[in-house]
């Protein structure tokens, strides 16, 4: 298996590997029994192996199979030598060997009925920082440069000259912004999902604050600060933002186009607050 997008220094949380199983050709009347053996060498067989793992499974049905073999695969990235591959027999009831065809793509995005694969779940250790920031995985094509429609900036001057300034602005709150990953340009590198609800805050912060704003100590003083002018500079008011965060998870094709799932902090605004 070709483990070298994965950096040494990652933590293996959970390994997979997973087959696609077919009903077999050959007529059996029990349960066979697949067994999973590290190869230890260019020899096949069976018993030079290490056994791994071994079930019983229905000979009627076929359907994905899943094995944890986290230990195995911990094993190799500390020591690739010992990554020789994975021997998969089949036993019936008698003892006798009946061979059982694994395949795997190596076309990454042409997944068949037969693939066989390793699904690895690891922590690469970097800091919140780090993984927070998806525009390093797409450089600087992440922001579109061409300018926005002029459509657009007609609609936001005739929203603005339709807002009425008797209209009393609604406290701070959140409210829904929905990410479509293929009008900001990230379909073509997200698998999954194709969008999602990352919310946004939306409000004044007028004087004074009350308990339902969430207002920190220092948004509370220089509301008082601003409303009465106390002091020669200007003071701003509060403003309304995201004072609780949340992650969600991708699946998504890294540089070497292989598929990652992996977990992104603060990208969920779940309250607001003035700060």
């Amino acid at each position: 298996f070709n483990l070298s997008s994965l950096d040494r220094e990652e933590k293996i949380v959970k390994v997979e590997f997973r087959w696609f199983r077919k009903k077999p050709k050959f007529d059996l009347r029990k349960f066979p029994s697949p067994h999973f053996y590290q190869v230890l060498d260019s020899r096949v067989k069976p018993q030079e192996g290490d056994l791994i793992t071994s079930r019983l499974v229905p000979v009627y049905t076929q359907g994905w199979e899943v094995f944890n073999i986290t230990q195995i695969v911990s094993k190799w990235m500390q020591n690739s030598l010992e990554n020789t591959g994975i021997l998969v027999v089949t036993s019936i009831s008698s003892g006798s060997w009946k061979e059982w065809v694994v395949s795997s793509s190596n076309q990454p995005g042409e997944p068949t009925d037969t693939d066989a694969y390793l699904l690895i779940f690891s922590d690469d250790r970097t800091t919140k920082a780090d993984r927070s920031q998806l525009g390093t995985l797409m450089g600087s094509d992440v922001w579109p440069s061409q300018p926005k429609p002029q459509h657009h900036l007609s609609k936001r001057r005739r929203a603005l000259s339709n807002f009425s300034s008797r209209d009393r602005p609604q406290s701070c709150q959140r409210v829904p912004l929905f990410v479509d990953f293929e009008e900001i340009g990230w379909s073509g590198w997200i698998i999954s999902p194709r969008g999602y609800n990352a919310y946004q805050c939306r409000g004044s912060c007028p004087f004074p604050l009350g308990v339902g704003l969430r207002a920190t100590n220092h948004a509370t003083v220089r509301s008082i600060m601003h409303a009465l002018k106390l002091s020669s500079s200007e003071v701003g008011a509060p403003c309304c933002v995201p004072d609780r965060l949340q992650s969600i998870s991708l699946l998504y094709f890294d540089d070497e186009e292989n598929v990652v799932l992996k977990q992104f902090d603060d990208m969920v605004a779940l309250s607001c607050g003035c700060h």
